[in-house]
């Protein structure tokens, strides 16, 4: 009986799960109307613009429009109020022959801006120091105006702590003063939607001042009671506000009774008179105080703040489209405070009125639908109200029967960083809604796995892609009516990454830097290198050059220094580093040398005070680096001798300090000078200087309480340090009382700890906790009251109601009932899901499994347990746990997973050969995650190009665990495959590759050639050439002439191989050996005799050698000194024909020798000369001596370009080739996320019709196409004020 009852609640549950994701129909499918655009609810118009009310709807057929004023049906053109009576709240329906929509109901109301009424204003006279009241008393505008104070000359008065104005307007002053007199006080009011100003008359204000004002405790001027409430709605703004008059004047502020003010939402404006707290929630209620305080008392105020709520979504009704004879339902769900009341209507009609559907049942918030036809499509709207205000929603109901249809274009490309998520879109639709599957690469086999996460909307998400990941992705839509697919492109992108960051640099002004950034990215994908300057844009100066991986800066100025960022962007991804540069002065002179200043001396006090003194010191040696500031550090030597700490820094061009000092400390003095090198040594000690104990300035901090039994409450706190204690004697009372419980405090004095343990608590409960500090002069400040809590206890109750509901073979859902409250005994933080797998289903294969552990927070009360085994029985109970532990399990739940697909089996070998058979054995797998349903074997050959042949299949039963291939050819390598299968689909496979035996033995061709072998300092080197088809290749070696076994080291795809380790002065022989699958050897070379000598001789180039240079340079220099005894013995022979002819015309290349030269005129360096018939460049530019590179150096013509921020953009092979004009490729332009935009000039023109006053715009000219189709639809009400044309009140079809 129980098995047939929870039929029917199932399959209702699953109909109801069917229906809750809201489908988008297409718009060429029959559909009720939707609206998609209307005018806001409370709609302020300016009586001098013409009012366009908006009401835009979709559906098929297309909808028409009809409008009602005040609840009736409005015909413009039988309207009788064709003058002022636009105000009112209007309403636009729009149907077609499946349903009707309604929109909001729009007030219309008209801005208004009133004028001042006349009014005799007497001077205000008042006695120095008495509090006074300028009254504004604005006229009410709609919206209301905004107010400020100005004077005759159009000045803001100035406001402070003393004269401010409240939020009505008026101006308060806490106590007037001679300087308040004046006869200007102006009040304006400035109305937004009609931009007018209005000024009301001059208030003038005399202060006498005739005897002394007598000082007197704050009484507050607003509010005048002294307990004030205030109610506020949800989401809106919350301002409260307290003056207070007092002399001297007296300072505000706010606290929260039971509670916290919102710090992220709270502000303290007018001089912390006035409080704002933004989107106001219900968590804002309470009790506020403020306290205003001058040195003669307080007072304060309490303000009540009730928040209520118009109504607000918690699950607004959404459309819902269901085939023939399906269930579904619509949900209305509001809150607000007070609670709404939710009320139905159909097709604009209330439901009661509406006509009867047997296929529609009302349950309160929920209209539930079943064995719906096609006739029952309607539009429902749903009204939740209060007396606050209303929601008004339509949902429409779509009986339709379509075969699935893939919306998602096909053949989209997704590109995505390796490492991140993608998401892969299936947008569908169909009636019954479609079934979404995917598959990768091709049909075979539907995704499934931890490794992918299927979205309710169809969309596929990877949660690290992978290079794996890339390829060919299809989703297929099925529902009863058809199938329908669609194919999708993943790429995965190598990350951009930069490989070498700019360094930090310091450099000397008028020298370069340069900056390195070298970065690593997909190879297809675009790079583009930017570099930033402080995070902004590089400066426009022709001194920066930014190449393709670095940054150069030319004569380097002082403003240059910052952060410098390069930045790697690629269109999916970027990465970027930065590094900072510190310019430092340039040297006059090569001689100048920067050092460390030299140490200030001569330290001097004056000025003694209890708390303060004045350090004088003369400054050191600057060291050619100007001092940028002095460091001045103190010692105390009553609790920390011979320590050092910073006390404060003052600019480079002081030499004097006006010291701020604590009392009861024993103060010595020292200065420290610093420019661009560094610090200098620190100055001698000044003098001691004493100062006086006094009771402590401060409390101590970070005070709390909470409790580490059930039954105490741990006080805790920072103590005070020897400096912050002002005195000897430094002890701390520390006070308690249990919150809104009792009235007396607790208290007990500690002294040289930081916590105190109060016993005896109840459990669990709030405290209010007090640490001042004492010594030996006095108590330090009131110190406020910090809220802790009493120690927790184990909850007392289990989660109740524990049900699982299996997902699949690996996921399972749990659900629970939440513990009390009570029963928490302490903060609740969560709950703790213990499970474990109590056996498998199968029988060969039923050990425990470990407890897994799932945490969940606190406001949950369902959460899913994953990874889970399939084909097993797991065993689960639930815990709520707090700060001190878990409270008991509930009712322990055992589940069943379903079959999943197995793993791969357990080995799979050749274990027979023959001349025309093979021998196949397997094991089963060891995770069967189900009954196993037999096994899938296939097989195809191998040639000896290691191409594959047809693939053969063969289905074997589960029982079978081997299987004989008979009639095979002879010598014919074969690849298999096996793997198991479940009801569940086809595990993964293993593979094996054997060779059938040769049929005989023919005539063995050479497989190796050309073995030979080399001995250096690595090693010996073994290479030959190989022509067989065996893969594993191995080079053996053993010593000559001994009995041990060979040495094999296997070859990774190479024909050469480097033996390392080998005994020097032993001889090896060495083969190179083929083996096939089962390890035996099928081919090996000739066998090489290897020498490995005693010791490796280095080959020494003589060039190199000591001996030899120097050799050589004798010879040089005993040649040169016998050709200069020739060439002078030569000139004192006398002059000859050709002599003389030298001495009349001087060979041009002939030059004198140069005294700052070492060379000779006729045998200069032709170096430094252009060859001849050489040329200069064009452009009259010369590569600079000791320049690293030249951009020229790499093209062949003067093409080459730069951007404006100076990036190289030229080719290193001369002009580019690339037309600036091509589109480019469409996978690596970033994917826009908006729609394509209509043409500005079309834009233009629809919208300016609607708002475009008639006096401005003459007849049709000023109407688009668009516009008057809109006008025509009746999808824009357009009414004319009586400003623009006082006889007419015009529909939008008298314009056309």
């Amino acid at each position: 009986m129980d098995r047939q009852r929870d039929g029917p609640l199932a399959l209702l549950l699953l109909f109801l799960g069917h229906m809750i994701t809201a489908l988008e129909v297409p718009l060429d499918l029959p559909q009720p109307p939707t609206i998609t655009h209307q005018s806001p609810k409370d709609y302020i118009v300016d009586p001098r613009e013409n009012i366009v009310i908006h009401c835009e709807a979709k559906g098929k057929p297309h909808p028409s429009f009809s409008w009602t004023r005040n609840g009736t049906h409005f015909d413009i053109d039988k309207d009788p109020k064709r003058t002022e009576a636009y105000e009112g709240v209007y309403q636009c329906s729009a149907h077609n022959e499946l349903g009707t929509a309604v929109s909001n109901s729009i007030f219309i109301r008209q801005s208004r801006s009133p004028l001042w009424s006349k009014e005799r204003i007497s001077p205000m006279i008042a006695e120095k120091g008495q509090s006074l009241i300028l009254h504004c008393r604005p006229p009410a505008g709609l919206p209301p105006p905004i107010i400020f104070w100005m004077d005759n000359n159009f000045q803001r008065l100035p406001q402070s702590r003393r004269v401010s104005q409240a939020l009505n307007g008026d101006l308060y002053f806490s106590n007037v003063q001679p300087e308040d007199s004046r006869s200007d006080y102006i009040c304006y009011a400035r109305f937004p939607h009609t931009q007018t100003i209005q000024q009301k008359q001059p208030i003038s204000v005399r202060v006498l001042d005739n005897k002394p004002a007598e000082e007197r405790a704050p009484v507050f001027m607003v509010p005048s009671e002294t307990v004030s409430s205030k109610m506020v709605l949800r989401g809106e703004v919350l301002e409260m506000e307290c003056i207070a008059d007092g002399l001297p004047t007296p300072a505000v502020s706010w606290v929260k009774r039971n509670g916290e003010i919102p710090s992220g939402r709270a502000s303290f404006l007018n001089f912390d008179k006035t409080l704002r707290i933004t989107d106001v929630s219900e968590a804002d209620a309470g009790e506020y105080r403020c306290i205003a305080k001058n040195r003669l008392g307080s007072v304060h105020h309490t303000i009540r703040v009730t928040v209520n709520a118009a109504p607000y979504w918690i699950s607004a009704p959404r459309n819902l489209v269901l085939a023939p004879k399906e269930m579904g339902s619509i949900t209305c769900r509001a809150a607000g405070h007070p609670k709404p009341s939710i009320r139905w209507l159909v097709n604009g009609l209330p439901i009661e009125d509406a006509p009867k559907d047997s296929s529609r049942r009302v349950e309160g918030d929920t209209l539930i639908f079943s064995e719906v036809q096609t006739g029952s499509s309607a539009v429902y709207q749903c009204n939740a109200s209060n007396q606050y205000g209303y929601l008004l929603s339509n949902a429409f109901v779509n009986v339709l029967a379509e075969p699935p249809r893939v919306l998602t274009p096909p053949n989209i490309v997704y590109q995505v960083i390796m490492n991140k998520p993608a998401l892969l879109e299936c947008v569908t639709f169909g009636s019954p809604v479609p079934t979404i599957t995917w598959f990768k690469d091709s049909r075979s086999s539907m995704l499934e796995g931890n490794a992918y996460v299927f979205h309710e909307n169809g969309t596929l998400e990877i949660h690290m892609s992978q290079p794996i990941n890339s390829g060919k992705y299809t989703c297929v839509a099925r529902n009863n009516l058809g199938i329908s697919e669609n194919h999708i492109y993943l790429e995965v992108k190598e990350p951009t990454r930069i490989l070498r960051p700019p360094e930090y640099r310091v450099v000397q002004r008028k020298r370069d830097v340069v900056f390195e950034c070298k970065a690593k990215h997909d190879p297809s994908l675009v790079p583009t290198m930017t570099w930033l300057k402080d995070d902004g844009e590089l400066p426009d100066d022709e001194r920066f050059r930014v190449d393709s991986d670095s940054l150069t800066i030319t004569d380097v100025t002082k403003s240059d220094a910052g952060t410098y960022t390069c930045i790697m962007n690629t269109t999916l991804d970027q990465d970027s580093a930065s590094a900072q540069l510190t310019v430092v002065g340039a040297p006059p002179t090569p001689a100048v040398i920067y050092e460390q200043p030299g140490a200030p001396s001569d330290l001097e006090l004056t000025d003694p005070g209890a708390r303060s003194v004045q350090l004088t010191w003369t400054p050191g040696d600057e060291h050619n680096s100007p001092i940028k500031k002095f460091l001045i550090q103190y010692e105390d030597a009553l609790h920390q001798s011979g320590v050092w700490h910073n006390l404060t820094e003052v600019p480079g061009t002081k030499t004097t300090a006006h010291l701020k000092l604590s009392p009861y400390v024993h103060y010595s003095f020292r200065v420290l000078a610093l420019n661009d090198v560094g610090f200098s040594r620190p100055s001698m000690p000044s003098r001691q200087y004493r100062t006086s104990p006094a009771a402590p300035d401060e409390n101590p901090t970070e005070v709390k309480g909470h409790g580490t039994e059930h039954n105490n409450l741990v006080i805790m706190w920072k103590p005070l340090t020897p400096l912050q204690a002002n005195g000897p004697g430094l002890q701390y009372e520390v006070k308690w009382r249990q919150q809104d419980m009792e009235k007396d405090w607790t208290s007990v004095s500690v002294a040289n700890v930081s916590k105190f343990v109060v016993s005896g608590t109840p459990t669990f409960v709030p405290y209010e906790v007090l640490v001042q500090a004492v010594n030996d002069y006095g108590p330090g400040p009131k110190p406020s009251a910090v809220i802790g809590y009493s120690g927790e206890d184990f909850p007392s109750a289990a989660p109740s109601d524990v049900r699982v509901l299996v997902l699949n073979s690996t996921l399972a859902e749990v659900r629970w009932s939440p513990v009390s409250s009570e029963s928490v005994r302490g903060r609740l933080q969560g709950y703790k899901v213990h499970y474990y797998r109590e056996r498998s289903l199968h029988r060969h294969n039923s050990h425990h499994g470990k407890q897994r552990t799932e945490i969940f927070s606190p406001n949950k009360t369902s959460g899913k347990l994953p990874d889970l085994l399939p084909y097993s029985v797991y065993n689960l109970h639930v815990t709520a746990f707090n700060g001190r532990g878990e409270g008991p399990a509930s009712v322990p739940q055992r589940f069943e997973t379903p079959e999943g697909v197995p793993g791969a089996p357990s080995f799979f070998k050749v274990s027979a050969l023959d001349l025309d058979s093979l021998t196949l054995e397997w094991g089963p797998p060891h995770e069967r995650n189900g009954r196993l349903s037999g096994y899938t074997f296939k097989y195809q050959t191998v040639d000896s190009k290691n191409d594959l042949g047809l693939l053969e299949e063969l289905d074997l039963p589960s029982n079978q665990s081997s299987f004989t291939l008979q009639n095979l050819p002879h010598s014919t390598r074969y690849k298999f495959y096996i793997s198991a299968r479940t009801q569940r689909g086809v595990g993964p496979a293993l593979t094996e590759e054997a060779v059938t035996i040769l049929d005989r033995a023919p005539p063995v061709a050479p497989a190796f050639g050309n073995v030979s072998s080399s001995v250096s300092e690595d090693g010996a080197l073994i290479s030959w050439e190989y022509w067989g088809p065996e893969k594993h290749l191995y080079v053996e070696y053993i010593i000559d002439k001994s009995d041990e076994d060979w040495h094999k080291e296997k070859v990774n795809g190479s024909q050469f191989h480097v033996l390392k380790g080998l005994k020097k002065g032993l001889a090896y022989k060495v083969r190179v050996v083929a083996r096939g699958h089962d390890d035996r050897a099928v081919h090996h070379s000739e066998e090489l005799l290897v020498k490995v000598p005693a010791m490796v001789s280095p080959q020494v180039d003589i060039a190199t050698q000591g001996w030899f240079i120097g050799l050589m340079s004798a010879i040089a220099l005993l040649i040169l000194i016998l050709l200069i005894i020739c060439f002078i013995k030569r000139n004192k022979g006398g002059k000859y024909p050709v002599k003389e002819k030298e001495d009349a015309h001087g060979d041009p290349e002939i030059q004198p020798m140069k005294e700052d030269d070492i060379t000779f005129g006729e045998y200069s360096d032709e170096d430094h000369k252009p060859l001849k018939g050489s040329r200069t460049p064009s452009s009259g530019t010369v590569k600079r001596d000791g320049s690293d590179d030249s951009l020229v150096d790499y093209g062949d013509s003067g093409d080459t370009q730069f951007n404006e921020d100076g990036s190289f953009i030229g080719q290193y092979s001369g002009k580019s080739t690339h037309d600036s004009s091509a589109p480019p490729s469409p996978l690596n332009q970033p994917t826009s996320v908006f729609p394509p935009l209509l043409p500005v000039r079309h834009r233009v023109a629809s919208n300016r019709v609607l708002w475009r006053n008639a006096s401005r715009c003459a007849g049709a000219r000023c109407q688009s196409q668009s516009s008057r189709d809109a006008l025509r639809n009746g999808s824009l009400l357009k009414l004319r004020t009586p400003q623009s044309h006082p006889q007419q009140l015009l529909m939008s079809e008298d314009l056309l």
